[in-house]
């Protein structure tokens, strides 16, 4: 006789991640100026174009798992040494490699608050936990704050300069007098997503840091100036041990052919690239002065992005500029960060804008 078929429970899941914030892409719509994501808004170089759909005959195989070659050129582009260099899915999931590799349940990850919303993400994921020190006034890290922050449990402190989402960056002097307090068997990581839109004499030089301090870590993209945002591939330089074991803890494939080819592509054409930053950088200031002639009064932005502290108008703000036509990135009760495009779009944006 067939057994009864018993009441279907619940499946269980591990505990706590129902509980976990959803990272937000940032919002689209046809025909709206999308300025709600940190992308280059010019497509990619032609050269860089015609290595992937190269690569795109070949996308039948695995991709080389090591990604031996981009590493290699990553590695003579700032003059380390390729097994100082891990690759990952974009800077997020090498930041996420760089957690779960360092820190797991009792122990914590130091950070900014506000800055880069995966963070705290990453954190939980890894079942460690998150210490969010506020920003100083001026939108900067406290750097004196989170020395203090720092316990025997820290394992781990994550610095974003320029910042994101405040465009506010870290300089030299703070920064060594923090590293000073930081005990040495705490890794310190250097998020250097957006540095190449930092025009800031005193701003750190993260490769140069890892190559003077034993425990620091630095974080590069390819989504942001090199325009691969959609590719995803990004890459730590750390320390040969700690590199190891980001590959270990590494999606296996992770990085496609398809990206690797590119970002190699995307390094011989620095100089082609660097014009259209300047670009970038050139737009961030004409935005910078027209919004402040609107009565705002933003930090001044070393990203490809500006930050306005909206508080309590932020819906209403972000409501008007999306009525205009025109989709920025709202933190609610808190400000917009509205990434710097084309200059068709950014006239979009100072149209839409109402005053302070």
């Amino acid at each position: 006789m067939a057994r009864p078929l018993e009441e279907p429970g619940e499946v269980r899941g591990r505990p706590g991640i129902e509980d976990l914030p959803v990272y937000v892409q940032g919002k689209s719509a046809p025909d709206a100026v999308k300025l709600s994501s940190n992308e280059n808004p010019y497509p990619p170089l032609g050269p860089v174009l015609d290595v992937v759909r190269e690569e795109a005959a070949r996308i039948n195989r695995y991709p080389d798992m090591g990604a031996v070659e981009l590493r290699g050129r990553i590695a003579a582009h700032h003059g380390v040494r390729a097994d100082e260099i891990a690759v990952g899915t974009g800077s997020v999931e090498v930041a996420q490699q760089l957690v779960n590799a360092s820190a797991g349940p009792g122990d914590e990850v130091v950070f900014a608050w506000r800055s880069f919303e995966a963070y705290p993400i990453l954190v939980r994921i890894a079942g460690a936990t998150p210490v969010m020190v506020p920003l100083a006034p001026d939108e900067r890290h406290d750097l004196d704050a989170m020395a203090a922050a720092i316990t025997p449990r820290t394992r781990l402190v994550l610095i974003c300069t320029p910042n994101n989402p405040t465009g506010a960056v870290v300089r030299t002097e703070e920064f060594e007098r923090f590293l000073a307090a930081v005990p040495r068997d705490v890794l310190v990581v250097v998020d250097e997503a957006y540095v190449h839109f930092d025009r800031d004499p005193d701003s750190i030089d993260g490769v140069d840091l890892f190559r003077r301090h034993p425990n620091v870590a630095v974080l590069h993209t390819f989504s942001k100036a090199y325009g691969l945002a959609g590719l995803r591939v990004g890459y730590a330089i750390a320390p040969e041990r700690i590199a190891t074991n980001l590959r270990r803890v590494a999606v296996p494939f992770g990085v496609s052919g398809l990206a690797q080819a590119a970002a190699a592509a995307s390094l011989d054409a620095e100089s082609a690239l660097a014009e259209r930053v300047d670009l970038v950088v050139s737009e961030r200031a004409r935005v910078l002065a027209a919004v402040r002639d609107r009565g705002w009064r933003p930090v001044e932005s070393s990203g490809n992005f500006v930050w306005l502290r909206t508080g309590a108008r932020t819906d209403a703000v972000g409501e008007a500029l999306r009525g205009g036509g025109v989709l920025v990135r709202a933190f609610s009760g808190e400000g917009l960060r509205i990434t710097i495009g084309t200059p068709e779009m950014n006239e979009r944006l100072l149209a839409a804008l109402p005053s302070a």
